[in-house]
């Protein structure tokens, strides 16, 4: 199992790369705009606290928000002791608080974590992978979900989002501007004006691309990460793995899901879930075929 730890401690270092590239995305956009204005610390500043509070207010009610798109419904101990027995043993061994449990009322199987930290978070189930999973299979599926609790996956998914929001947000209302304009306020015909110029105006059509490829690349290492988690609380590889094959068979769509939830799913609730060659860059989960076999390969 050493392979596991070793994935574990490579994905967390290049998590903290990946946040890098938001910081350099942003003061991308705001230098070069602040620049034509005359003030490019004061664009700065300004693009800057605005992210900061969108994020905050985000941080916050990120997790109501989702549960509520979602039509998630909060369930009692008593409506389903077996989901909340696999739940509750789970919870224990990690040695994280017992999550908060909602349903989902859709035959498709999915499930996903979410919250700004393990005192904060909540796990909700479709009824259909409820239903149609065996007590292993349930609980591999819950161990995933709980490794991203106990990994703090759910509170960098949550900023990593409002970030991506934030920077597609900011990107449209400048490229709208310069595209009204048609050229920025400061004066000047130097060449080093003109860069500043043509930088103002191809960044934010640029910056919302490289956004969400960062933030898909970074929930594609993610769900990787849960995976091998998953299999240390568990101990039995298998059991998600089969989970997984199950629900790589499932055609049912899950009519609450939509791009801007999709990657907080264990399996891509959208159609079209393979990929190939570029398009796996646009894909909010690693190919499940990848992740099977990865589980496969480290049974103990």
């Amino acid at each position: 199992m050493a392979f596991v730890y070793s994935e574990i401690d490579r994905n967390k270092r290049k998590t903290w790369l990946l946040m890098a590239v938001f910081i350099i995305v942003l003061v991308g956009i705001a230098y070069p705009v602040g620049y034509q204005i005359g003030d490019p610390l004061i664009a700065v500043a300004i693009i800057g606290g605005f992210s900061f509070f969108y994020a905050l207010i985000s941080y916050f009610a990120g997790a109501k928000v989702a549960l509520f798109v979602s039509q998630a419904k909060p369930l009692k101990k008593e409506e389903n002791a077996r989901l909340y027995r696999i739940v509750e043993n789970l919870s224990i061994t990690a040695g994280i608080p017992m999550p908060k449990i909602y349903l989902i009322d859709d035959t498709a199987m999915n499930a996903f974590a979410t919250g700004r930290d393990p005192k904060h978070a909540a796990i909700a189930f479709t009824t259909g992978i409820v239903d149609m999973l065996e007590d292993a299979e349930l609980e591999g599926v819950a161990a995933h979900e709980i490794s991203h609790i106990k990994n703090y996956d759910i509170r960098l998914a949550t900023l990593v989002l409002m970030l991506v929001s934030i920077i597609a947000v900011i990107s449209d209302f400048l490229r709208r501007g310069f595209l009204h304009s048609g050229r920025g306020s400061r004066k000047g015909g130097n060449q080093a004006a003109v860069i500043w110029l043509v930088l103002a105006i191809v960044l934010p059509i640029v910056a919302p691309i490289i956004a969400t490829l960062t933030q898909l690349a970074l929930s594609r290492r993610r769900e990787s990460l849960a995976d091998a988690s998953a299999v240390l609380l568990t101990r039995y590889a298998d059991g998600l793995a089969n989970a997984l094959e199950k629900l790589s068979k499932d055609e049912e769509i899950l009519e609450v899901a939509n791009r801007g939830t999709a990657h907080l799913y264990i399996v891509s609730p959208l159609r079209g879930k393979r990929g190939t060659g570029l398009s796996k860059l646009f894909m909010t989960h690693p190919p499940i075929e990848e992740r099977i076999k990865a589980l496969r390969e480290m049974r103990s």
